[in-house]
């Protein structure tokens, strides 16, 4: 136990540390459709189609729960606004395309230190449901 605080070596109690600072709460948005155009083959910019939302965003609730305002706190109906309109501006090609803009402007717009977001593309036509998951901060990863 050379030098350590309490059983712990030195490198451990700096993790420990940094990680009491880190933001643990996570507000969510579910099952938000939103209908779009998306897809790569003609048929498929000729009509819009549903696309699932499913996205996870570090915030520090404890003041908007101590003060119960919502100035305090990140506001799940403006993210999810701001989610429809990146989507049916960017008429995108791709879901990993939608799922990586969604995630740079919500984090741009509320100031977040991490992301997550699940864009789920149903395709009954197929049988099957397409998905992507990326997980984003501030510095692109």
């Amino acid at each position: 136990m050379c030098g350590g605080w309490r059983g712990h070596s030195r490198l451990e109690v700096a993790t420990i540390g940094e990680v009491a600072n880190d933001v643990t709460d996570t507000v969510s948005i579910r099952d938000l459709r939103v209908a779009t155009v998306i897809g790569v083959y003609d048929w498929e910019r000729e009509t819009e189609q549903a696309l699932v939302f499913a996205v996870d965003m570090a915030a520090d609730v404890a003041k908007a729960a101590s003060r119960d305002d919502l100035v305090d706190a990140l506001d799940y109906s403006s993210a999810a606004q701001t989610i429809k309109t990146v989507v049916i501006e960017g008429k995108f090609r791709l879901i990993e395309t939608a799922a990586e803009r969604v995630a740079q402007r919500l984090i741009a717009d509320y100031d977040l230190a991490w992301v997550r977001v699940e864009v789920i593309k149903p395709i009954p036509s197929e049988g099957y449901t397409a998905a992507i998951t990326i997980e984003r901060t501030p510095s692109g990863r």
